[in-house]
């Protein structure tokens, strides 16, 4: 592990899965690299690995949702996290979860916060691209609820 790589480690940031509803199937991933971007419009900036099928994915699908995860989804995260993973609907079985209004992603229950998106720009950025996206509505906010974050290549709730 370079150096770089190591410092950014040592950045606590929060953890959410962002879900977006293709014409064949329904993808999401657990992404570290979310944030607000402006309040007046409503905007908010999500990374993507270059080479990840959800950023090829949404190079062709503008709305997608995402969820702010709280400290007792880590269990979530990682099923998200996995290489190889399944289609959304199975890695949601068993979880509470609906379809945004807006988007019809998934959006999972019992997070901090979820909310909806469309993309605005698209910005190449290394290895990653960058999606700036007007936010389409919020779909909930449970303040009462310790945030997920990645701290050091773990999972912890922020209490």
């Amino acid at each position: 592990m370079n150096e770089f790589v190591e410092a950014m480690r040592q950045l606590a940031a929060g953890v959410v899965v962002v879900a977006v509803r293709d014409e064949r199937d329904d993808i999401g991933t657990t992404v570290t690299t979310f944030t607000s971007l402006s309040a007046d419009p409503p905007m908010v900036l999500l990374s993507l690995a270059s080479t990840g099928y959800l950023c090829e994915v949404l190079l062709r699908q503008d709305r997608w949702a995402v969820t702010l995860l709280s400290g007792d989804q880590a269990v979530m995260a990682s099923r998200f996290a996995t290489p190889g993973r399944p289609s959304a609907r199975l890695l949601l079985a068993g979880t509470p979860h609906h379809r945004g209004r807006h988007t019809g992603a998934f959006v999972i229950d019992g997070g901090v916060a979820a909310l909806e998106a469309e993309t605005a720009r698209v910005i190449p950025g290394g290895d990653h691209t960058l999606f700036l996206a007007q936010v389409l509505g919020v779909d909930y906010v449970a303040p009462a609820l310790p945030p997920l974050v990645r701290l050091r290549g773990r999972y912890r709730a922020l209490t």
